[in-house]
């Protein structure tokens, strides 16, 4: 279970905002956070990750405490080992695939994991690709692999496919399907994208404003929130 409960006065382009969100994720399920521009769904994923700190707040994943502002409890980015996958890739381009999944091992890990997840998402055969020579279906591929190299407890998927045509959108979302459903991944997935919320999540929560103001299956609280 992922509890979240946070504060925070945000600056978004419309001018101040105040973000209060409360939200659970039962461990395994696949939850889409739908809104426009600057409803606050990447600030929630970096709060989660550690990379920006709430004005007060809580975060618990999986029984465990990430977060707790009144007793001085904020783990750093690298103790919450989170997977988190973005638009860009962030993949270094001096390294090969095989070199950006190894990269991702923590110390002591069994490397096995990386030969399981490049046959997984299909890019064995290009492991010694730099990433420039790659398409952007591939690229994504990697990223997504290396998010999973440590068996994060919270998969964060920011607008992963947004920057790829229909065909390899619909093919990296059978992917993440996949990877989740066999890894028993917890995930949250930021995307713009109304099918591809109806395809993939459980459940979506619709943001506006910095509050969420309809949540349940896809099929039903989306119809009204386009």
């Amino acid at each position: 279970m992922v509890e979240f409960s946070v504060r925070k006065r945000l600056h978004s382009f419309s001018g101040e905002m105040s973000l209060e969100v409360e939200m659970q994720i039962a461990e395994g399920e696949l939850v889409s956070l739908y809104g426009r521009s600057g409803a606050g769904k990447t600030s929630i994923l970096r709060m989660l990750a550690g990379l920006m700190e709430p004005d007060e707040g809580y975060i618990a994943v999986h029984g465990r405490v990430w977060l707790d502002t009144r007793r001085g409890i904020n783990l750093r980015p690298q103790k919450r080992r989170t997977g988190f996958v973005f638009q860009d890739y962030a993949l270094f381009p001096n390294m090969s695939v095989r070199e950006n999944l190894l990269f991702a091992l923590l110390p002591g890990q069994d490397p096995g994991i990386v030969e399981e997840l490049m046959e997984m998402v299909e890019l064995t055969e290009l492991q010694d690709q730099k990433p420039r020579l790659l398409s952007g279906g591939q690229q994504q591929r990697v990223a997504l692999a290396r998010a999973l190299v440590q068996r994060p407890p919270l998969l964060m998927l920011d607008e992963p496919l947004s920057a790829l045509d229909y065909e390899m959108r619909l093919k990296l979302q059978a992917y993440l399907l996949r990877l989740h459903r066999q890894y028993g991944l917890t995930t949250l997935l930021v995307s713009h994208d109304l099918p591809e919320v109806l395809k993939m999540a459980d459940r979506a929560l619709v943001l506006e404003g910095g509050k969420v103001v309809r949540e349940g299956k896809p099929r039903d609280v989306l119809n009204v929130a386009v």
